[in-house]
């Protein structure tokens, strides 16, 4: 577990955690790994009910096909779907060998709850997020004026 506690703290969203939060974190995840090439969350599918952590190797981020993103140690996905409980609004595919800790929906919310650090953090992710899309749209509108 305290292998586990040292890789949460790298992720920016549980940073601001103190040692007890994160070892409480530790209890909930279960660790899985992904070959080179397996799809871990299919976007428009309901795929599972876990929020990923990418603790080791790469993941290539889809969206209608068009990778838009790569995931590398520290990043997460799955957040989204967790909170919104509607289908994946992307493709996450192993690029390389990936070690992943999972939390279902169930314990990430609760820990949620009892963590307002990480519930604030959360919130601020996904106004970037929001914004990101914002912005992709003007651009789309200005391009296409």
């Amino acid at each position: 577990m305290a292998g586990q506690s040292e890789d949460l703290r790298q992720v920016p969203l549980f940073s601001s955690l103190n040692q007890r939060q994160l070892k409480r974190l530790a209890r909930d995840l279960r660790e899985s790994r992904f070959a080179s090439g397996v799809t871990v969350v299919r976007q428009q599918e309901m795929s599972g009910v876990g929020f990923f952590i990418v603790v080791e190797g790469e993941a290539s981020v889809g969206v209608d096909g068009s990778e838009v993103a790569r995931l590398g140690p520290g990043d997460y996905f799955g957040e989204l779907a967790l909170i919104s409980e509607q289908v994946r609004t992307a493709t996450v595919t192993a690029a390389t060998p990936m070690r992943c800790f999972v939390m279902t929906s169930w314990n990430f919310r609760r820990f949620v709850k009892d963590n307002p650090d990480v519930s604030w953090k959360l919130l601020q992710h996904l106004v970037a997020l929001l914004a990101e899309e914002r912005n992709r749209r003007s651009r789309a509108f200005l391009l296409t004026s």
